[in-house]
């Protein structure tokens, strides 16, 4: 069994605290990954996606879809909503971000590719989230369901708290 894993390239600030951090090889690695699924999986992904991407990547911490917009509309004068929520479906659709219900932001997928349920630690101080991964907790949640007699269709777990760097 997967024991606990914290995603790759997604770790919060205490896990940043720990070793030195680069934030660019980090985006550089989400697009590659994300080229190579795309074209592993023959679907596109367009300019306005991969910039969509790099902008969902830029930190650590959840992003607006308005937030995006206002980035794109940088690069992309014509880049309006409807551009921003098709690219964002589609990077959630290919499982290379994740929308954080709680906020209505997304976040870069450190596990793309890999089949898996995340939960999401959310300092509400500093906005750090983590993605992290734990098997044992979704088969407890799984479990629990199942003891309830409930159909899981969607698991979102988000977690609110302080991250390490916040806590002191």
């Amino acid at each position: 069994m997967v024991e606990h894993r914290t995603s790759p390239h997604h770790s919060g600030p205490g896990r940043a605290a720990e070793k030195p951090h680069d934030h660019d090889a980090c985006i550089d690695t989400a697009i590659a990954r994300a080229r190579a699924l795309c074209e592993e999986r023959s679907v596109q992904l367009t300019p306005i996606r991969e910039k969509v991407l790099q902008i969902v990547w830029r930190s650590h911490k959840p992003v607006g879809a308005y937030q995006v917009l206002d980035e794109l509309s940088r690069t992309h004068k014509a880049a309006r909503p409807p551009t921003v929520y098709r690219a964002l479906d589609f990077l959630i659709a290919e499982g290379l971000i994740h929308k954080i219900e709680s906020l209505n932001a997304y976040l870069g997928c450190g596990e793309a590719g890999v089949a898996h349920t995340s939960q999401f630690l959310i300092c509400r101080s500093c906005g750090t989230t983590e993605e992290i991964v734990d098997p044992k907790l979704d088969q407890a949640l799984d479990a629990a369901a199942k003891r309830a007699r409930f159909t899981v269709e969607r698991k979102v777990v988000e977690i609110a708290g302080l991250c390490g760097r916040c806590a002191g």
